[in-house]
């Protein structure tokens, strides 16, 4: 890519943006405050006004990188509009899987970042004691709380839901960004992500007689 001449505005932003497509184009491991500089156009020197180092920098395109995921996740989520409150529920806990995955695959790079500098870690609270921020972890939170509501989940397995579900869709994702999954077909992929969504779901419903869940799709409806 070439570069991309600076001429007025926000420099941060600007920096932060060409930070985002750098790792798009290179992962990780390209993100410097030196190749930003040559991007944008400006001096080395002129970074270091707002950013003291390149962990600050990874920190700051990490943010942009979280609001990637957590609008994917919304998008999934706007599509569940079953009119069985229960139904509902599971769906939606199933599209944030779904929606965790999608941007796992498509950002691949951005996905890589996250998990070097996660801006909220997993197990954050805010000042109430709830998970943190609009972040999937606090989706997820949400969700399996709504299962419960709902009479789906049964209180006293709650506890420890979160990081059920959470290890095993972050496993799944990186398995398929860089592990031995990554070469899957489409289809292939889909199906396999429809077992692990599904077997979870059924799993958490074992106190009762409920009807299955229709697989799901990395494609975009």
């Amino acid at each position: 890519m070439s570069a991309t001449p600076y001429h007025h505005g926000n420099l941060r932003d600007a920096l932060v943006e060409a930070g985002v497509d750098v790792v798009r184009d290179g992962g990780p491991e390209a993100l410097s405050l030196r190749e930003l500089a040559r991007r944008v156009g400006v001096s080395h020197a002129a970074t270091y006004r707002h950013f003291a180092d390149r962990e600050a920098l990874v920190d700051a395109v990490a943010e942009r990188a979280l609001a990637s995921l957590v609008a994917e996740v919304h998008h999934r989520l706007d599509t569940v509009d079953d009119p069985d409150e229960v139904t509902r529920a599971r769906r939606r806990l199933v599209e944030i899987g779904v929606g965790y995955v999608a941007f796992a695959m498509t950002e691949s790079g951005l996905f890589r970042l996250l998990f070097t500098a996660y801006p909220d870690a997993p197990g954050g609270k805010d000042d109430k004691g709830d998970p943190a921020g609009d972040d999937p972890y606090g989706m997820l939170n949400q969700a399996l709380d709504d299962l419960v509501e709902v009479g789906y989940l049964d209180a006293r397995e709650r506890a420890g839901a979160d990081v059920t579900c959470w290890s095993a869709v972050h496993g799944f994702s990186v398995l398929n960004v860089e592990g031995p999954l990554r070469g899957l077909s489409p289809a292939d992929r889909d199906a396999a992500l429809s077992t692990l969504l599904l077997g979870i779901d059924r799993a958490f419903g074992a106190g009762g007689s409920w009807p299955e869940l229709a697989p799901v799709g990395l494609a975009r409806g």
